[in-house]
C-alpha cells in the first residue's frame, strides 16, 4: 500500500513504540489519528509536531478495556479523519502477576485490552467496506515459555493466532499482520542500566529500537501480497 494520502489510527500512539509508527508514517505522507487514555499532553504534542511538519493529524482520546471500546474509537477517529486506511493496534496493558496470584478481575482486563479491544478495531475496520491493513503489536515472548508474566503472555499468544484467523477471513480486501518487538524500551519508572540487565541475550548482539519497529509495521503495510505473518524484531530472541 502506497502511504502517501492514507490515513492510520495508531492506538497508543503518544508515546514509546507507538510514537516512533506515528513519526514513521507521518514522515511518509500518511496522515495520523494518534490514540491516548492518558498521555494527552504528549498525544497534542505529537500532533503538533506532525502538523508543523506540513502533515495531517488528529487526536482521540479513549478507553480500551474490551472489543465495544475497540469498535467505538475506530468510528470516532474514522469521523474525525474523515477515512482510515490503516489500524495499528500497538496499544496494552502489561501485567506480571504470578499464576497464583492473578484474579479473574485482572484475567479480564488484560484479555479486554490485549485481544478484545483489537478484536473490536479490526471487525469495525472491515465492517466500513473497502481494503485496508491491520497491524498488530505483539511480543517476541510468543515463541518462549518465560515465568512472570503468565496472563500477558497468554493474551499476546491468542493475538497471534487472531492475526493469522483474521487474515484468512478477511482475505482479499484487509491484510492482517504483525510485529514481535524483543526488549526495545525500559518499563516506566525504570532506566537503561534495568533493561541492559533483564533483556537476556540477543543473538545479534543489540537491542532492537524503536524507530527499528516502526520500520517493520511499514514494510508489512507496504508489502501488498503479505498477511498472516508475524515479523521478529528482537534481534534472533525468538530463536533461543
Amino acid at each position: 500500500m502506497e502511504l502517501t494520502g492514507r490515513v492510520a489510527l495508531v492506538t497508543g500512539g503518544a508515546v514509546r513504540i507507538g510514537r516512533a509508527i506515528v513519526e514513521a508514517l507521518a514522515a511518509r505522507g500518511c496522515g495520523v489519528a494518534i490514540h491516548y487514555r492518558s498521555s494527552a499532553t504528549e498525544a497534542r504534542v505529537l500532533a503538533a509536531a506532525v502538523r508543523a511538519a506540513g502533515g495531517r493529524a488528529w487526536v482521540v482520546r479513549g478507553a480500551l478495556n474490551g472489543a465495544a471500546d475497540g469498535a467505538r474509537l475506530l468510528r470516532r477517529a474514522r469521523r474525525l479523519a474523515g477515512r482510515l486506511d490503516i489500524v495499528v493496534n500497538n496499544a496494552a496493558r502489561y501485567s506480571r502477576f504470578p499464576l497464583r496470584e492473578t484474579t479473574p478481575a485482572a484475567l479480564a482486563a488484560e484479555f479486554g485490552t490485549n485481544l478484545f479491544a483489537p478484536f473490536g478495531l479490526t471487525s469495525a475496520f472491515a465492517n466500513q467496506g473497502g481494503r485496508g491493513v491491520v497491524i498488530n503489536l505483539l511480543d517476541r515472548r510468543i515463541a518462549a515459555n518465560q515465568p512472570g508474566a503468565c496472563v500477558y503472555t497468554l493474551t499476546k499468544m491468542a493475538l497471534a493466532e487472531f492475526t493469522r484467523l483474521a487474515a484468512l477471513e478477511l482475505a482479499p480486501l484487509i491484510r492482517v499482520n504483525a510485529v514481535a518487538p524483543g526488549p526495545v524500551l525500559p518499563p516506566p519508572g525504570k532506566g537503561e542500566s534495568w533493561l541492559r540487565e533483564k533483556a537476556g541475550v540477543i543473538p545479534l548482539g543489540a537491542r532492537p529500537t524503536a524507530a527499528q519497529v516502526a520500520e517493520a509495521v511499514l514494510a508489512l503495510v507496504r508489502m501488498e501480497s503479505v498477511t498472516g505473518q508475524v515479523l521478529y524484531v528482537d534481534g534472533g530472541q525468538h530463536l533461543l
